[in-house]
């Protein structure tokens, strides 16, 4: 499962929750971020204030890097939980960008990394985000700002509608969302990690 939304939705703390909440329950949980090497992320991210179309690019080959560690977490875990996936790129990059480039961006991940199975999208006013983003004390990034958050939530929000996904509101408490997810899960079960040479059951997030 992957874990959508802009910044300060609180991605990375419910991906945390849900992987602790399924170990105690037994199962192998494993919890991903990304982006997963730091220096390209934020390359990625500069990028993207004047030039989506390179920051896009720069966050595909992030995901291209970490997909053997990703494939690996598959073959040991009965669940692997992202904090975020290449629909991030859908929604920040672009919605920036017009119909054919996202296309191409959408045409590159599927050869870059392995589709979630599920995703759930944390919706959040972003005037409530940027107050949280405002008490972490560490100034904003590049794309932290209220217009690009405001057109970045309505993109989200438009794939939400369009592919289905679990839409939670991000202002509950982190209890009641990290069993709304769990809930989620449990009705299409844990995925089988693939056995040594062979291939998962779902190959995917």
């Amino acid at each position: 499962m992957a874990l959508e939304g802009i910044d300060g939705a609180g991605k990375s703390t419910l991906a945390r929750g849900v992987v602790r909440s399924l170990r105690r329950q037994g199962f192998r949980a494993v919890v991903r971020r990304e982006p997963a090497d730091r220096a390209l992320g934020r390359l990625a991210q500069e990028a993207s204030r004047h030039e989506p179309w390179t920051g896009a690019v720069y966050f595909t080959v992030d995901r291209f890097l970490a997909r053997p560690a990703l494939e690996q977490d598959l073959r040991r875990a009965e669940f692997v939980v992202t904090d975020r996936s290449y629909y991030s790129t859908l929604a920040y990059q672009g919605s920036a960008l017009g119909a054919a480039a996202v296309q191409k961006i959408q045409e590159l991940s599927s050869r870059a990394t392995i589709e979630p199975d599920r995703v759930a999208f944390l919706d959040l006013p972003p005037s409530v985000a940027l107050g949280r983003l405002g008490q972490r004390g560490t100034g904003r990034g590049p794309l932290e700002r209220r217009r690009t958050l405001e057109r970045v939530a309505r993109r989200y929000r438009a794939l939400a509608r369009l592919r289905g996904w679990l839409v939670l509101d991000a202002r509950r408490p982190e209890a009641e969302l990290v069993q709304a997810v769990l809930d989620d899960l449990a009705a299409r079960g844990p995925r089988r990690p693939m056995a040594r040479g062979g291939r998962a059951s779902r190959e995917r997030t």
